[in-house]
């Protein structure tokens, strides 16, 4: 491992971009290269604007929403149109609170540059790579330690349903699927 590498992780190098910015001025369409260093100053800047871009955007959708939902009201004289409403706006409001939850994954990516970390795998210290950050910039893991947690989670999960004797079954005639604890089959046909 380089000692530069070894710095960052051990956040000696400090606040090189900072989440206010730098100094640094991009060249018009720069994008990061394998040709560069690994999270040099220009790297880092690419990352730290796009990262508050994605944060903006998602706050102005947020704004959006609940200016839409506000001006909508939910109060209609037909029952279905109604339900129509609620039902729209129960997805609005789902879909916002998965982007909270994305900014505040933005957020944490931020405060990575800040230390200097951002770019290398929390679990492993090795870079995560310049394409994997282009496609998902929050990424905290590489693609190994990933799909090892993913794998983890899924075998976790499915010693968990086992252990509750959960099951899930689908309607045949509807595709619907139904989970169920401790219940018999029986049961689920006359639901």
């Amino acid at each position: 491992m380089s000692s530069a590498k070894k710095n960052k992780i051990k956040g000696e190098v400090k606040n090189k971009s900072g989440i206010l910015g730098s100094s640094i001025v991009l060249p018009e369409n720069y994008l990061p290269s394998d040709k560069e260093d690994f999270m040099n100053e220009k790297q880092l800047e690419f990352f730290r604007q796009k990262l508050i871009d994605w944060k903006n955007e998602l706050l102005d959708e947020a704004s959006y929403t609940k200016d839409d939902l506000s001006e909508e009201g939910l109060q209609r004289p037909d029952i279905a149109d109604r339900a129509q409403v609620e039902s729209d706006a129960s997805i609005k409001l789902r879909t916002r609170d998965r982007e909270r939850k994305l900014i505040n994954k933005i957020d944490t990516a931020l405060r990575r540059i800040d230390i200097g970390t951002y770019g290398y795998c929390e679990e492993t210290g090795e870079p995560i790579g310049l394409k994997r950050l282009m496609a998902r910039p929050i990424a905290a893991l590489c693609l190994e330690a990933q799909e090892r947690h993913e794998k983890m989670e899924r075998t976790h999960k499915d010693d968990w349903l086992n252990k509750n004797k959960i099951r899930t079954y689908v309607d045949i005639r509807t595709k619907h699927e139904y989970s169920c604890i401790n219940i018999s089959w029986k049961e689920i046909l006359y639901m």
